[in-house]
């Protein structure tokens, strides 16, 4: 049975330019090591896509929606499904002073932010600077090489992969409890201070509200533990805390907000 709109689901890939064979994006840690695109900093395993609901290229997107778990595909992109055809006109030469004081930090293929934009030097010479605002892969054809590993039917696997997606958190630390049509969802510590927190918890929540449908009512929990007891061997710790609550979030209302830390 293919996969329904909708369908949340987790898909290991690898994705190249097909003229160069180039690896520029995958979820694969080892593949990411040999094909020199590692980052130390990420964390390498099958991505959560809604399908259907354009969460990836245009492309990927239409042929995941015809795809079963399980399958393992490769698929070719054309432009006008991928990153778009190149347009000429997104490409100018600018005085390179107006780079300012990094003028002369800048190497050929750096991608700058310039009149809030971001661009890809292509050139450099006699004070200017050609600056490219065309996506780096604009007019190339890719190969996704995917993996379907998965369909999420679970509402706690829904509720765990949503939070994860908008926050970068192991999964060993995600802890939360769903009880009828509420759920509780304890933070760790380590994300009190991520950007945009607030903003953060208000998309988890959505996201629940639209693929866990049982679920009316969010609420996020943060705790606080002093230096005394983090430093406390395991069986000395208390055996309940007293959390700092927020607000709840309730489905469909759409000024609720979680109270300020």
């Amino acid at each position: 049975m293919t996969l329904e709109k909708g369908s949340l689901i987790l898909l290991d890939y690898t994705a190249k330019v097909k003229d160069t064979n180039v690896t520029f994006e995958t979820t694969r840690e080892e593949e990411a090591k040999r094909s020199d695109v590692y980052d130390p900093t990420r964390r390498y395993e099958p991505r959560l896509i809604s399908v259907g609901e354009g969460w990836v290229l245009k492309g990927l997107d239409e042929a995941l929606s015809e795809a079963k778990t399980g399958d393992k595909l490769s698929i070719q992109i054309e432009p006008n499904k991928g990153f778009g055809e190149r347009d000429t006109s997104k490409v100018r030469m600018i005085p390179l002073r107006k780079l300012g004081e990094k003028a002369d930090e800048i190497r050929v293929g750096d991608t700058i932010e310039l009149d809030e934009r971001m661009g890809i030097v292509r050139f450099i010479g006699s004070g200017r600077v050609q600056v490219d605002f065309n996506h780096r892969y604009a007019g190339r054809t890719l190969i996704y090489d995917v993996d379907v590993t998965k369909k999420l039917d679970d509402d706690n696997e829904k509720v765990s992969s949503l939070i994860r997606r908008r926050l970068p958190i192991d999964e060993q630390k995600i802890e939360f409890n769903i009880e009828a049509s509420r759920l509780q969802i304890d933070l760790p510590e380590e994300t009190f201070l991520v950007d945009g927190l607030q903003i953060i918890k208000k998309a988890i929540a959505n996201d629940i509200f639209k693929f866990v449908s049982k679920i009316e009512n969010v609420k996020f929990v943060e705790s606080y533990l002093s230096q005394s007891l983090v430093s406390r061997k395991p069986e000395e710790q208390p055996k309940e805390e007293q959390p700092k609550e927020e607000q709840p979030l309730e489905k469909n209302a759409e000024t609720a907000q979680p109270r300020s830390s």
